[in-house]
């Protein structure tokens, strides 16, 4: 009989002590719900500030002008007095045809003048009639005419300062009228035909500044101006072409070159956040940030970006002044979350 006492007596013990544990289990495990620590953040406060907007865009540089030199009809070229990649000043003497032709008109054009200076006096005089003296007189400006044409299409002088950039034929051919002798391409300045989008047409203006880099020199910027605005739009890309005109003293940008143009639409005044605190939403195209609530929480707000500049985004709408917005300590953050803002 003592011994069932005893055996019930040890039982009731030993659930006793289960009964312990499993409330200390859960005791425990409350305080450590209680005792979670908050995630530590930085934040900065949404303001204004005024945001360039500039626009990127690719373009290809282009001669100013570009002159095809050449006479008006076939002949054999009898000099050619420079080659590709000279600089020559506009007047300078290129290449000579046969003058046989040019020679004959001189010599009538000497005729003529002298024989209009004879019957000049002729005329006061009145040894000759008013009538006759006119129609020598325009005989002698066709002669004079002919010969200043034949001197243009036989010495063959550049139009303008700029560089040699072909030359199609040797001393001696005979010019067949199929290609220009010379190509001059005037490359101080340079234009470039820049394709802005549509949506900014109303917002460029002639005499707006731009500037721009070559791929091909690193390291260098130049500024150009608007000299025109093409007024048709391109129903493919939806982009107007608007001219840019490039000094180009150094004759360092040449035609053909990949250039980076950068235009500046002028400032708007928008809030700007640290483009750090900027996430995209997965699965989707949208972008957020984590505003911290006055009570401390952290609650999601979609954005939309704007301009990305020194590191930052402007937003265009989502925010509002004076919003803190957390920059660090965001990657694990949930909506709803309790913080704990540090400096």
């Amino acid at each position: 009989m003592n011994s069932k006492i005893l055996l019930f007596a040890a039982a009731a013990l030993i659930l006793a002590g289960c009964g312990s544990g499993s409330s200390g289990s859960t005791a425990s495990g409350s305080a450590a719900q209680a005792t979670e620590i908050a995630p530590k953040v930085t934040v900065t406060v949404a303001a204004y500030e005024k945001v360039p907007q500039t626009g990127l865009y690719s373009s290809t540089v282009q001669a100013n002008v570009i002159n095809n030199i050449a006479p008006q009809s076939a002949g054999r070229i009898q000099k050619l007095n420079v080659e590709v990649g000279d600089f020559v000043q506009r007047g300078q003497v290129l290449a000579e045809m046969d003058r046989v032709q040019l020679e004959q008109a001189a010599l009538k054009l000497r005729n003529d003048e002298t024989e209009l200076e004879r019957v000049r006096t002729l005329l006061a005089q009145g040894g000759i009639s008013q009538a006759d003296f006119d129609q020598l007189e325009l005989a002698c400006n066709v002669s004079r005419s002919t010969y200043r044409n034949l001197e243009e299409n036989t010495v063959l002088r550049s139009p303008v300062s700029g560089v040699i950039t072909a030359r199609n034929y040797d001393k001696g051919d005979m010019y067949s009228m199929s290609q220009p002798i010379y190509t001059v391409q005037q490359i101080t300045p340079v234009k470039l035909l820049v394709p802005i989008s549509e949506t900014d047409y109303t917002r460029v203006k002639r005499g707006d500044t731009v500037s721009l880099t070559a791929d091909a020199l690193p390291g260098k910027t130049w500024t150009g101006t608007v000299k025109r605005l093409y007024p048709t739009m391109d129903a493919a890309t939806h982009t107007f072409n608007a001219e840019v005109t490039v000094a180009n003293s150094a004759r360092e940008l040449r035609p053909g070159m990949y250039a980076r143009v950068t235009v500046n639409f002028g400032d708007r005044n928008s809030i700007t956040v640290p483009d750090g605190a900027v996430n995209k939403m997965q699965g989707a195209g949208t972008r957020n940030v984590f505003v911290i609530a006055e009570d401390g929480t952290a609650h999601v707000k979609v954005v939309t970006l704007g301009r990305h500049f020194d590191g930052k985004y402007e937003i265009l709408s989502g925010l509002e002044e004076g919003d803190r917005v957390v920059v660090k300590g965001g990657s694990s953050l949930k909506a709803g979350q309790s913080v704990e803002v540090v400096q």
